[in-house]
Parts: C-alpha cells; structure tokens; sequence
C-alpha cells in the first residue's frame, strides 16, 4: 500500500502558462500548476539527506545550491517567494534592472525544480531530533500541520520573519476592515480613499509609494522625526510630500484603531497634529517590519540573540549539530534584510549541510561556480 503525495509546481514549468503583472498595482499570479507524483510506501518514512523550511529566497537558493551538491532534499513552505513575491517592483537585486517579487519568486522556482528540488506545500509545527544511528550521525524528524512526516540528516530552518503589529487597541478587531499589514496585497481596495500607513522603513515608504498612486491622500506615520529608509525611497517620498500626495507626520504614534463596527474610521494619536489627535481615515496599513519565526526552533534548544535572531556562525551552522538556518532569521541574516544576502546565506547553509552529511567524503563547495 502506498501514499501519494502530490507536489505542486507553481510557475512555468513543463509548459505551465504562468502571467504576472509587473506594473503598479500588486502582482497578481494566474498558474496553471503541473503536478509531480511521489510515492512512498505507507509507514515507512523517507530519509532525505537534508529537508528545507521555507520557500523564500534563502530556501530556494539552498534549494538550488543542495542540488548541485547531490543531496536529496525536501523543500516545504507555504508560499512561494514568502515577502520577497509582495514587492510590485524590485530594483536592487543583481540582473534585473527591475522586476517584481512574484516574477523573480517564480524564476527562483523554476530554477530550483528544473535542478531536482522536490517542493511541497505545507506548514511545518515540529521539528524534532533523535541520535540516530549513533551521536554523530543526528536524525530530524519534521512534522506539518496536515500530520506529513519527513526525516532528515540535517535541517536548514529559512522560515523569515513574521509581521509585526502596533498592539494597539482596534487593531485585531478591524483587521480585514481596514487594518492591513501589506501595502502592495492591498492598496487597490483604497483607490480614491484617504489611508494611513504606520512606519519608517523600506516596507513603510514603499508602500507609501504605491498608496501615492492610488489613493486620494496618504498620511505616513512614524514614530520618528525622519525616515530610516534607503535613500532612494526618501527621495522619492519628499518628492510625493512635494506634490502633495503624501504627508509626513514624524515624531508621532499610533494609539487606537477606531471605527464604527464595520469598518476602520479613525486613528487616535499620541500627540496633536495640526490641532487634532485623531485622524480620519479609511484605512490603516502597519508596515513596522517583522519578528523571526522561531518557535519551530526553541524547543530543540538552539541559541537566539537577544533580539530573537537565531544565532549562526560563517557557516550558517547553529549550535546544534546538523541544523543549519539562513535569511532574515538569522543574526547576521538580520543586519540587512535583502533579497541577495538570503541566496547568499541559503547557498552557504547548503554547503555546510553538504559537508556535515558526506563527513570526510566531502570535496570542497566552497570554492568555484
């Protein structure tokens, strides 16, 4: 007796038509997914020689990069690109004067399964760790919501960040109503009206940016006198204050999501701007980056630093044996959170899996194409 289980392929694969709009408003994705099969016989479950959590950038390149190496490995996720296929427009990554995240999040795809990657999707809750056949050969046992069971010689955990909220009263209760943590997801469902958005980040002004285009006005909220964005978005935002498309209100926070049952009307402000410390608006988008997602890791003892970042050495290595971690979980990972350093660390996480698995068998990856 068997299972089947069936992997989808998401993108242009096998002749899969995939269309994708690059333009100003949010990528919308139309696959027509071809299926791989897998068998595996009932009870008995497949050692692979490394398993990936994670299908962003820094999953998809270990992915690639496992491939080269020859290790058998699993890829699980719940969404291709993971926040790299939000962005309507990316300019900084190598080879693309732009593109948007969900085009490159399908290029990345298509690449990692046209080299061999096995993709499934699925929401990992457990991961486990036995001795194995002996101390130095450590087994990991990856559990999904939907009760998949998945062995492996070692781990790369690539699961990114998760949003974070304001924690302000009406938040959770007009979430969906006018409270939204995605700029790009959303912005058209605000065309001609007047929204907020709470930040002072990349995320916060690109998402200004797109509201800019959109929306009858747009005030940016940030708790800060000035925007910690890269330069180019600030330039581009005093040109919208300019036009007054867009106005700045530093030095100020978010107290209170307000609404009238239905919908979000209002947010209360710490302090009064232009005699007010309630602004009318249709909408409020909290775009005040992300927490790592490391509950999957605590329980197996892995050190965080003292922001919550798992804690990896040049190697991606974390200090338990065998599980490696990379992308914007990570400590070093943390420091500049972009599209090039996740492939970059997801491709020396699979180096390091390469080597832990062949053991004194393994010639260098460290060196060449």
């Amino acid at each position: 007796m068997v299972i089947l289980i069936a992997v989808l392929v998401l993108g242009n694969i096998a002749h899969a038509p995939c269309r994708i709009s690059v333009e100003t408003s949010p990528p919308t994705i139309d696959y027509q997914p071809s299926i791989i099969l897998r068998y595996y016989p009932l009870g008995v479950a497949k050692l692979f020689d490394l398993l990936i959590i994670g299908t962003g950038p820094a999953g998809l390149a270990a992915s690639i990069f496992s491939s080269r190496y020859q290790l058998q490995h699993l890829v699980i996720g719940t969404s291709l690109g993971g926040m790299m296929a939000l962005p309507v427009k990316i300019e900084n990554y190598p080879g693309f004067i732009a593109i948007s995240g969900a085009a490159l999040a399908a290029k990345m795809q298509e690449q990692a399964v046209a080299l061999g990657a096995e993709i499934v999707t699925g929401e990992v809750v457990k991961i486990s760790r036995s001795a194995g056949k002996s101390s130095s050969s450590p087994e990991f046992e990856v559990v999904t919501r939907s009760l998949e069971k998945y062995k492996a010689r070692t781990v790369i955990v690539a699961t990114g960040m998760e949003r974070r909220k304001l924690g302000v009263p009406g938040e959770e209760e007009y979430f969906g109503k006018g409270v939204a943590y995605c700029a790009t997801c959303d912005a058209p469902l605000f065309k001609g009206k007047t929204v907020g958005i709470v930040g002072a980040g990349n995320a916060a002004a690109h998402g200004a940016l797109l509201l800019a285009d959109l929306a009858e006005k747009v005030y940016l909220i940030c708790r800060r006198d000035s925007l910690l964005a890269d330069p180019i978005f600030v330039s581009r935002i005093k040109e919208q204050v300019e036009q007054g498309r867009v106005e700045l209100i530093g030095g100020t926070t978010v107290r209170e999501v307000k609404g009238d049952g239905k919908k979000v009307t209002a947010v209360s402000l710490d302090r009064p701007v232009v005699g007010r410390d309630e602004l009318a608006l249709d909408g409020i988008f909290i775009e005040v980056g992300g927490v790592p997602g490391t509950a999957l890791v605590r329980p197996l003892g892995v050190e965080l630093d003292e922001s919550g970042f798992i804690r990896v050495d040049l190697e991606m290595g974390t200090n338990v044996p065998g599980l490696f971690a990379a992308g914007d979980i990570t400590s070093s990972g943390s420091l500049l959170q972009q599209i090039v350093t996740a492939c970059a660390q997801g491709a020396t996480a699979a180096a390091s899996a390469y080597k832990f698995v062949k053991g004194e068998k393994a010639v260098s990856p460290l060196h060449g194409c």
